[in-house]
């Protein structure tokens, strides 16, 4: 089973500003100033995208306190005396109503919800793009065993919808760490093999938990790398096929080393137990099963 997160492993992870929404007597440029100031303290790619357009409006952004980020969530802070809240609207409805946020139409992009001092400040959408290898390689993908392709994301159920439609996957959106963990054991539990592919931190604990966890890349994030078991170079999809082909390549090597070792020591010993091969000889053929394992295993160096 292959499981794949969506920002900055599906789409390149720098996502673009679309539509500023701001509500509650907020202008787009207060609304904007007060996201970026809390935001430039954040990891996440949608925070980026926030401060740069800022930056190119030349907002000045305002000092705050009490930064906090919650994983797959979003962020808060205090903001000129005031609790600012920033992320997916399941987490500014913990303690605001977001009943506003109906009357905004996603149209497939993602949405940053905006809270201060309790109400509703408005919704921010961005939208990113999809790596142009991907569909390539996940049809490349079903000649190594990959049976079920599932994607991941934490954004809305239309952004989930829309990418997995294209890709032709099914997929499960809002989702936070802890979810993207119980899907990882839910397979794992029927006794499946899983495969997770991410480069974020909200990626970082179903990378352990799955059985082979790839990290997309090294611009990726630091946990991420540290806790995959494999951290691909570069960040380039095509690398995904070509791992499983190196893996199978691998594997067909060992067993070839297994096989051409278990005969030649069987057909060794015979020889030796029957007085045909002189112990002199026994101990100086011994070196050649390592010799053909070490050439048979150097034609890996060339993948």
């Amino acid at each position: 089973v292959l499981l794949i997160d969506k920002t900055g492993t599906i789409t390149f992870g720098e996502p673009q500003i679309t539509e500023i929404y701001p509500l509650n007597g907020f202008t787009p440029n207060e609304l904007l100033r007060m996201t970026a100031s809390v935001e430039v303290y954040s990891e996440h790619a949608l925070a980026e995208a926030i401060v740069k357009a800022a930056q190119s409006r030349d907002l000045h952004l305002e000092a705050i306190k009490d930064f906090s980020s919650y994983p797959g969530q979003g962020v808060e802070a205090i903001y000129r005396g005031k609790h600012v809240r920033i992320g997916n609207a399941r987490f500014i409805a913990q303690e605001t109503d977001t009943s506003e946020i109906g009357h905004v139409n996603p149209q497939a992009h993602s949405q940053l919800v905006v809270s201060f001092d309790g109400s509703l400040a408005g919704i921010i959408t961005a939208s990113d793009t999809m790596r142009p290898a991907v569909p390539a390689a996940l049809s490349a993908l079903s000649a190594f065993g990959i049976s079920d392709i599932m994607l991941l994301t934490g954004d809305n159920e239309a952004t989930g919808s829309a990418l997995a439609a294209d890709l032709q996957i099914p997929y499960r959106a809002e989702l936070l760490p802890e979810d993207k963990i119980a899907i990882v054991e839910s397979y794992q539990a029927e006794g499946r093999y899983v495969v997770m592919v991410g480069d974020g931190v909200n990626d970082a604990p179903a990378l352990a938990k799955a059985d082979v966890g790839i990290a997309m890349g090294v611009a990726g994030s630091d946990i991420a790398i540290d806790t995959a078991h494999i951290a691909l170079m570069r960040e380039n999809w095509d690398l995904i096929p070509k791992l499983f082909e190196l893996s199978h390549r691998t594997m067909r090597i060992v067993r070839m080393n297994l096989a051409f070792t278990g005969v030649f020591n069987l057909f060794g010993i015979t020889l030796a137990a029957f007085g045909i091969l002189p112990p002199v000889l026994a101990a100086a053929a011994q070196s050649i099963p390592d010799i053909a394992i070490l050439t048979n295993s150097s034609r890996l160096l060339n993948q």
